[in-house]
């Protein structure tokens, strides 16, 4: 062995994942992510994501947990949590008594919400108020076609579903931009002050209807629209879950296709990757799979449909009864101890436009596989949930064993970045937890970019992770 050859051998740095996989782990990828860019494209939601969960599952065999009185190992079993949030579990050959593997994603999105008092009429233009949710760069957000997505609950208990800007023949929404002639005032102020989030006014309508006697012509000719349409009020707003998101599909990138550009990849492309590894699971696992897709990551985890709520722990104790476990409080300790977490979330690739803002040696890059990060935090690892060394190796092993292709990194410079996923709630509850997903460029923003061998890398790695 040559010096170099031997260098190879002690030294590590990741490869991109296409110079090392043949053509037809190349051809199943493409395959992979066309299938992820329709999820994609169906879910800009929460709600949606997991309404079409839950239709995948049911159409590999999942049914409600609530419908089974006992449980077997190799049952498939699912549970939904206020329509904006599901688990769904197959149950091992040693039951849930020693542990269970977790993969938990989140399946909210950084997006504009309506306001409970919306409408309004200025200068003969009909105006929306909104909420931004999560951490927007609001300039991003302007002059762009915004689709309506969401459910208003009228009064008499019934739930009318909305859906506008996304068919070629629908109306799109936006958000007013300033023109550049007359800008010079604000492209001279700091871009974090430039752009008031209270001034987020969606443009819904122009033309007036009625007669001398109504004072919002617009308005009016709006609320006659939607009346028709929907059957709702103005007062229905109040008990309504409207979000407003990109209108464009999700489209290949380069002239090699092979980076996806979507609305909505942070979380959903480690939803979907988690999603279909626990569908596609071969035979009865050992241990007990489970798959969490939650609600508010994006504004800390919080409420009843976040990783902060008991929503994981009620699964487990509902399962642990069907299996002829006491689900006491020491029993779900006990489960909680053994069980280990991959905390499937998206990390930052590096991007050499802005390199400043990377440690190029502890940065993730597109198609070189599925990300790994120890600990994520910022400052100090302030906030941060750090894998032990034991459990990093054990997913180094795992991974290695399957042919997964992975890398290591973090979110930015020292001081310069950092972030935080479900992992520190995970870990609060005693799991063993490491953050393990895909790469993206552009995260936050209205179109992020991920390169398909890390998409499928990322699916092959929570499916590893399944079936040890």
């Amino acid at each position: 062995m040559n010096y170099k050859e031997r260098f190879e051998q002690l030294s590590y740095s990741p490869k991109h994942v296409n110079t090392v996989i043949g053509d037809a782990l190349k051809a199943e990828a493409f395959e992979y992510c066309a299938g992820y860019a329709e999820y994609l494209d169906k879910g800009k939601t929460e709600r949606e994501a997991a309404c079409i969960s839950r239709e995948m599952a049911e159409r590999a065999g999942f049914v409600p947990l609530n419908s089974k009185d006992s449980l077997n190992a190799g049952d498939k079993v699912y549970m939904m949590n206020r329509e904006k949030a599901i688990a769904l579990a197959v149950i091992g050959k040693d039951g849930v008594e020693h542990g269970v593997n977790l993969v938990g994603a989140h399946i909210d999105s950084p997006r504009i919400d309506l306001k409970q008092r919306t409408l309004f009429e200025d200068e003969s233009m009909a105006w929306l108020k909104t909420q931004y949710y999560g951490g927007i760069k609001k300039y991003q957000w302007l002059a762009l076609p915004l689709a309506m997505h969401g459910v208003v609950m009228r009064a008499d208990g019934t739930v009318v579903e909305v859906c506008v800007g996304e068919d070629a023949q629908d109306p799109v929404f936006t958000i007013t931009d300033l023109l550049p002639h007359l800008a010079q005032d604000q492209m001279q102020t700091e871009l974090s002050k430039a752009f008031k989030a209270d001034n987020f006014h969606v443009l819904c309508g122009s033309l007036p209807m009625g007669d001398d006697d109504i004072k919002e012509k617009v308005k009016f000719h709006i609320l006659c629209l939607l009346n028709e349409k929907y059957g709702i009020t103005e007062e229905d707003f109040v008990s309504a879950d409207i979000e407003l998101v990109p209108a464009h599909k999700a489209r290949d990138v380069g002239f090699d296709r092979g980076i996806i550009g979507a609305y909505g990849q942070d979380d959903r492309v480690c939803a979907y990757a988690a999603l279909k590894s626990i569908l596609e699971l071969d035979g009865i696992p050992q241990k007990t799979a489970v798959c969490m897709l939650v609600d508010k990551e994006e504004v800390g985890s919080m409420g009843n449909t976040g990783m902060r709520s008991r929503f994981f722990e009620l699964m487990l104790c509902e399962m642990a009864a069907k299996l002829g476990i006491a689900a006491d409080a020491l029993a779900l300790n006990r489960i909680l101890s053994a069980s280990k977490c991959l905390s499937a979330d998206v990390g930052a690739a590096y991007d050499p436009q802005f390199s400043e803002v990377h440690d190029r040696r502890n940065s993730a890059f597109a198609g070189c596989g599925v990300l790994m990060s120890k600990y994520t935090g910022g400052r100090g690892k302030s906030d941060s949930s750090e894998a032990s060394a034991e459990f990093v190796a054990y997913i180094r092993k795992v991974l290695n064993d399957a042919g997964v292709l992975w890398q290591t990194g973090e979110l930015g410079k020292v001081d310069v970045g950092g972030g935080g996923t479900i992992a520190q709630y995970v870990a609060n509850l005693g799991l063993e937890v490491l953050d393990l997903g895909t790469p993206l460029l552009c995260m936050h923003s209205p179109f992020e970019l991920a390169n398909k061998m890390d998409v499928y890398m990322t699916y092959k790695a929570y499916k590893a992770f399944f079936e040890v």
